[in-house]
């Protein structure tokens, strides 16, 4: 299996004014956040925005205090979601989070994002335990 990557779209939820930012993305199910670069979240005026600092544990186990900033709005594949994201690194990474607010799933025998085919038309979400 390689890596899967996934072409999307980035704008700032709060600022339609703004220009959209289109980016490849590494997918990673084992992280649970969206991840850009700070260029990106400068690009997209988020930089304004930065909610909190978290902290952060790389694959290298090192851990790393980073801005997180909202609102941002992804869009792929005829679907969007608005999220938070994590500033840190030179690459995008799309994480567990968006992905199931998407609704979307990995084919690893194609290195690809598709859509859920058990709900192709709008994403499912799952609200169990209300009465």
């Amino acid at each position: 299996m390689g890596i899967t990557y996934a072409d999307l779209r980035l704008s700032n939820d709060g600022r339609d004014d703004l220009e959209e930012i289109d980016a490849s993305a590494v997918v990673d199910t084992g992280a649970l956040h969206l991840r850009i670069p700070e260029h990106m979240a400068m690009q997209l005026q988020l930089q304004l925005k930065a909610r909190s600092q978290r902290e952060v544990q790389t694959a290298d186990g090192k851990s790393h205090m980073v801005d997180y900033v909202s609102p941002v709005r992804i869009s792929m594949l005829n679907r969007e979601c608005v999220t938070g994201a994590l500033v840190i690194g030179n690459q995008v990474l799309l994480g567990a989070i968006p992905m199931e607010d998407m609704d979307l799933i990995i084919e690893p025998a194609r290195l690809r994002v598709s859509v859920n085919p058990l709900s192709p038309n709008i994403p499912l979400s799952l609200a169990k335990g209300l009465k």
